[in-house]
């Protein structure tokens, strides 16, 4: 795992972006993987493979006054580093698109805590049982 300090800068970040109506997360509905609702105000919420962006992270992109909390992860998202941004509509997640950005971490988030939610879920989930393998190899 590379070194992890608050305020630290990451440049060429991919993202894109996602929706709650999206037919890959209806059965989720409003819902985070960490059981609360997605966030869209000035703290909205982001996913990423918890393995790279633990639970909790918070980060600001360059030129952007939003603050993105990671509070949610997907199975297209492992082990490729890209962060999904959370958006309310179709129109607005298409806006978006995929795009390489720099970010500043305000805060990381815990490993521990991610390990927490995801060991009871991961003999459900190949994706989610590969993260927790990667934080308990990395740790």
């Amino acid at each position: 795992m590379t070194s992890r300090a608050n305020g630290q800068k990451i440049g060429g970040v991919k993202t894109t972006a996602y929706t709650h109506s999206e037919a890959d997360h209806i059965v989720h509905g409003s819902n985070t993987a960490t059981g609360i609702d997605l966030k869209y105000g000035h703290v909205r919420s982001a996913a990423a493979d918890w393995s790279v962006y633990p639970v909790g992270t918070v980060f600001q992109i360059d030129g952007d006054p939003y603050v993105y909390q990671i509070d949610d992860y997907g199975s297209a998202l492992v082990g490729t580093n890209t962060i999904d941004l959370y958006k309310p509509s179709k129109q607005s997640m298409n806006d978006w698109g995929a795009r390489n950005v720099n970010i500043s971490v305000i805060k990381w988030g815990s490993f521990r805590q991610s390990l927490a939610i995801m060991k009871p879920r991961a003999y459900k989930s190949p994706h989610v049982n590969q993260m927790v393998k990667r934080i308990e190899t990395s740790s």
